[in-house]
């Protein structure tokens, strides 16, 4: 497969919105209307290319992942259950294209994620996932992220997962 992986740009938002809002209707078509079903604007994927780290992978000249690694802690994480480190790295926002799912992209996309998080340098990533069918748990756990606990965040069942760097 012919993959690369890059720092994303201002350029690459409408692709991203694209990716991310298809993720969310394939989920939601899958597993009925949930968290999973929000969309995103290119005002706020703009916003967080600027205030994020966000790696895009292309096949072929297309965008067909991406993912999103922050400084600040998301709203739902409770950091009480991670390891300490003085210094950690937050994934949102991965999504990879359908047809191109269960292909090794996201795998590629978090062990490139990986190497940013350790050049910054960071502790560990840490990320929030639905406890649901639709969430991606299984999929992080695969890629050596450990579960470290697992909540209800206004009445969403969460499962913290951590990657210790």
């Amino acid at each position: 497969m012919d993959l690369s992986i890059a720092p994303g740009s201002v350029d690459d938002a409408p692709s991203i919105v694209l990716l991310r809002n298809a993720v969310a209707a394939q989920l939601t078509a899958a597993h009925g209307r949930g968290h999973w079903s929000s969309c995103v604007t290119t005002k706020a994927v703009s916003r967080e290319l600027r205030e994020s780290q966000v790696l895009v992978a292309h096949s072929r000249g297309e965008l067909v992942a991406t993912l999103r690694l922050a400084t600040k802690k998301p709203w739902a994480i409770d950091v009480s259950y991670f390891t300490g480190v003085a210094k950690a790295f937050y994934l949102h926002g991965m999504a990879v294209h359908p047809p191109m799912q269960r292909r090794g992209v996201g795998r590629e996309l978090v062990a490139q994620a990986k190497l940013l998080a350790q050049l910054w340098p960071a502790g560990a990533i840490r990320l929030d996932a639905y406890d649901s069918p639709a969430g991606a748990a299984t999929f992080y756990s695969s890629c050596a992220f450990r579960e470290v606990g697992r909540v209800v965040y206004r009445r969403t069942p969460l499962v913290y997962l951590e990657l210790v760097l």
